[in-house]
């Protein structure tokens, strides 16, 4: 594993690397939960564990309303929907055990604990999903609280959810980031935030407007605009290729060999750059028509 994890401004073969500034820095890793470290949405289980359909139609139709933030969709349902109202801390729980997660989770948690030579991470999960699926999803990889999600409180006696007590959506992530910097001692320019949709836009942009770092997971139209990188992968571990090339200024080699360290080998690693256009003919506007009829006088 290279000894170090800075570099002049650009090696011998021309790559942009990093410069002297994250020589012993500490850097904050955020990630999403739902479609970004698993292959599936929490709600959409939960509904299957619980047997109501049309999951998605219900959350386009609080979209359109715009009666919700974005990825706040399910807290709501769960609080308002007579169709939720049954849901229990236990059913959030086995809907956690029941999502897909992508693969080599606990190898990229691993690295950004053990960090590399003149780098620290801490990572954290800041998602509007609730905490209790995703403790449930990441038991034995990730602790509690290191996890930030929707809170609800719970009704001692009936057990069902009377009250929303925190969302972590649109707004609510951007107040958790701020939250662990201070907590952290660290400035925003070392805050990376990795996310895959639509409700990530709020806190990319504002992570993106203080020099930080984002990195989208998918290939949503929004976020293409606005995240800084974008990996598409089914493993976990690939959110290092950016962190280590982009950031820390690691040469490809360095940066299979470290993959390799933890047993795993890079396969299809392409970069390219996809414009996406639509063109369509113009109608030709109509011409002038000249009149041609004699005047009314004489």
């Amino acid at each position: 594993m290279p000894s170090d994890c800075t570099t002049s401004p650009q090696d011998q073969q021309g790559e942009t690397v990093a410069d002297n500034s994250l020589i012993n820095k500490h850097l904050l890793v955020a990630s999403d939960f739902d479609q970004t470290l698993s292959f599936n949405d929490s709600g959409a289980v939960l509904s299957d564990l619980i047997g109501v359909p049309h999951f998605h139609e219900k959350v386009a139709g609080l979209a359109r309303s715009n009666l919700v933030q974005q990825g706040g969709e399910l807290a709501y349902l769960i609080r308002h929907d007579p169709e939720f109202r049954g849901v229990r801390r236990h059913d959030l729980a086995e809907a956690g055990r029941r999502v897909r997660l992508k693969k080599d989770i606990g190898a990229f948690v691993s690295f950004l604990e053990r960090g590399i030579e003149g780098c620290r991470f801490s990572f954290f999960v800041v998602s509007a999903a609730p905490k209790e699926v995703i403790c449930s999803a990441l038991d034995g990889i990730l602790p509690p609280e290191r996890i930030f999600g929707t809170e609800l409180d719970y009704d001692p006696r009936s057990g069902e959810v009377r009250a929303i007590a925190r969302v972590a959506a649109g707004y609510g992530k951007v107040s958790v980031l701020e939250e662990l910097e201070e907590r952290l001692g660290t400035p925003p320019e070392r805050t990376l935030y990795v996310g895959d949709g639509s409700s990530d836009v709020h806190v990319m942009l504002h992570v993106n407007n203080r020099d930080g770092f984002t990195i989208a997971v998918s290939e949503n139209k929004l976020l293409a605009r606005i995240a800084k990188s974008t990996v598409l992968s089914d493993s976990a571990f690939a959110v290092v290729v950016p962190i280590l090339e982009q950031i820390v200024g690691w040469r490809r080699a360095q940066i299979r060999e470290l993959f390799e360290s933890y047993g795993l080998t890079l396969h299809g690693w392409e970069k390219s750059r996809t414009d996406r256009v639509t063109i369509q003919e113009v109608a030709p506007e109509p011409k002038d028509v000249v009149g041609c009829e004699a005047s009314g006088n004489d």
